[in-house]
């Protein structure tokens, strides 16, 4: 970021904190995402936020290489005690806490004290891909879904308690927790997060929260305002929010599944075309391009040991290497939507979890799908029914580690992601999997329900 850059920063910031502290706002939190999945903050008091604008608040470098359980671990070009970064506000993404009165929240982007981007910045990431994608012509819109389960109680309590009853999908669960859900849906309105659907999941004590789309770095902020905002109204409700991939790994964990369009201009590709389904060529190799990919982007996508409880067959959860027209077993789902709709037609990627950075998660599957178009890749035939029982679909990897394996091969996301980056994911994942390696399903469950 040049001076002048950081000069305007300034001017609006000054602006913005004023309008800020006349409605009440005393502090605002600046996040980032880590390469574990944990969103971490520097907080400032509301009338600092010009000098955060212009010269960035302070941050070690080595939280891309902390685990899930604060502990670090090292990469060539990452660790250790040395080294400062800036966090940069987005002021677009300038944001009063509903349910955090006196709060507001914006995230970062990093840089090195010389003003250069850091190269393991995931948002950065994030926004060189859709910058790729626009390069060639194309927008994409991705909306990521976000499922959690809501216990009472001491949290630490095994198995949990639920503050419901309700069966899956039931209004019961809905009647139970009105009062809750209501104040989240109002929460998410005042900070302008657009609503799609709001129920109850398969799970006890679940549900899921849809949003509009967005452009992928926008999405994935939204994927971090959402969980700070369900986490706030859940500790209002006297309610302990789960978001980790299983909270009983004997159950239907909590998906982070990722819907994604390719558009030019004001045309969907995803419809009006001569290919599967009426999807476009265009849109059809870069699907093909992330179904190739779908055994290295685990190690993005569901990124810790939990994750591999979760993806387990005939839990539409997204085992098998494999696409369907509204299949929900299959990894990648595909919706047509109604004919006079033109905007519904859309991909899901079912095998994503919370776990997941969701700006690694954008980035990626961009990167993936443009190395579908490169390659001029076609779909296999898609998939009906349960490919657990069919038999003949090749199974995602069931652990991280042969996820890592198929990542550290993928010319195509190490290119994408840079070797900075690359590697210090590379070894966040391998320390994981060293950390859980003596672990039980239900400690591997229990030490991460909580810490996403």
């Amino acid at each position: 970021m040049g001076t002048g850059e950081r000069e305007q920063a300034y001017a609006r910031a000054r602006q913005e904190a004023e309008r800020l502290t006349a409605n009440g706002i005393q502090a605002i939190a600046l996040t980032w995402v880590d390469n574990a999945g944990l969103t971490r903050v520097k907080s400032v008091p509301t009338a600092r936020l010009p000098h955060a604008a212009r010269r960035g608040v302070g941050m070690s470098p080595v939280f891309d290489v902390y685990l899930v359980d604060d502990s670090m671990t090292n990469s060539r070009h990452v660790g250790g005690p040395d080294g400062d970064l800036r966090l940069l506000p987005d002021l677009d993404r300038l944001t009063p806490l509903a349910a955090q009165p006196g709060w507001a929240w914006a995230p970062v982007d990093r840089y090195d004290q010389r003003g250069r981007a850091h190269p393991v910045c995931q948002r950065l990431f994030a926004r060189r891909m859709a910058e790729r994608a626009r390069e060639r012509g194309l927008t994409v819109r991705m909306g990521f879904e976000t499922e959690w389960v809501v216990t009472t109680g001491d949290p630490d309590q095994d198995p949990p308690r639920y503050p419901t009853a309700g069966p899956a999908y039931g209004m019961a669960r809905v009647v139970d927790l009105a009062d809750y859900l209501t104040d989240l849906l109002g929460a998410l309105d005042a900070q302008q997060a657009e609503v799609h659907q709001l129920h109850p999941e398969y799970s006890p004590g679940q549900f899921e929260v849809s949003l509009a789309p967005a452009d992928p770095v926008g999405a994935a902020d939204l994927a971090v305002l959402v969980r700070e905002t369900i986490r706030a109204c859940s500790g209002r409700a006297g309610l302990n929010p789960m978001f980790g991939p299983v909270v009983d790994p004997g159950g239907v964990g909590n998906g982070a599944h990722l819907h994604l369009s390719l558009w030019q201009g004001d045309r969907n590709l995803c419809r009006d075309g001569d290919g599967p389904d009426g999807m476009t060529a265009t849109a059809e190799a870069f699907l093909a391009g992330v179904l190739r990919e779908l055994p290295a982007l685990l190690a993005i996508g569901a990124p810790t040991p939990a994750s591999y409880l979760r993806l387990e067959p005939s839990r539409w959860a997204g085992a098998y290497q494999c696409w369907g027209l509204e299949n929900r077993e299959a990894a990648v789902r595909f919706i047509t939507g109604a004919p006079d709709d033109p905007g519904a037609s859309n991909a899901e990627i079912k095998s994503f979890d919370p776990a997941a950075n969701p700006y690694l998660v954008a980035g990626a599957v961009i990167a993936a799908g443009l190395g579908g178009l490169d390659s001029g890749l076609s779909l296999p035939p898609p998939v009906s029914g349960d490919p657990a029982v069919e038999g003949r679909e090749r199974r995602l990897p069931t652990s991280l580690l042969t996820a890592l394996e198929h990542f550290e091969d993928s010319t195509v996301l190490r290119e994408a992601l840079g070797d900075p980056l690359f590697e210090s994911i590379a070894a966040v994942r391998r320390a994981e999997s060293a950390l859980f390696e003596k672990s039980s399903p239900r400690e591997i469950a229990i030490a991460t329900r909580r810490r996403y």
